[in-house]
């Protein structure tokens, strides 16, 4: 299984996107997921945005991109087990001096709690979370 990044979800929702992120996506042959972080990532995009025709059409935009994974269970919820990995995560860059931001902490764990790989752009920010990382951009 690979979890996409909110970086790569947001990507894909372009018009503009890259085409190297495009043909990786139209290539796989591996279910894919998002995790609940992302989505509450993408909806907190849309709402600090401005009323108007923008903001409803990319809230329309996430909802659509996000219902076939809602719809299958491929939204990845931060359960217990999230939790048991987010400490290890945690711990793992701590010991190395390296911060991490929570969000990438829980994706980092919701990936190891299901033995998922991580497709993200961001890959300095997941490095040594015992999470096998993939850059779709590259």
């Amino acid at each position: 299984m690979i979890v996409l990044d909110t970086n790569v979800v947001s990507e894909l929702m372009r018009s503009d996107r890259d085409r190297r992120v495009e043909a990786w996506a139209r290539g796989l042959t591996v279910e894919t997921a998002v995790t609940a972080i992302t989505l509450g990532e993408l909806l907190a995009g849309v709402r600090r945005l401005p009323e108007g025709a923008r903001k409803d059409r990319l809230h329309s935009l996430v909802r659509d991109v996000t219902a076939p994974y809602e719809a299958q269970g491929l939204v990845l919820p931060f359960d217990a087990a999230s939790a048991d990995q987010y400490a290890e995560v945690l711990q793992g860059r701590r010991e190395r001096g390296l911060p991490i931001a929570t969000a990438d902490a829980q994706i980092a764990a919701i990936c190891r709690a299901h033995g998922a790989v991580c497709s993200t752009r961001n890959v300095k920010d997941f490095v040594h979370t015992g999470v096998e990382l993939l850059n779709p951009f590259e």
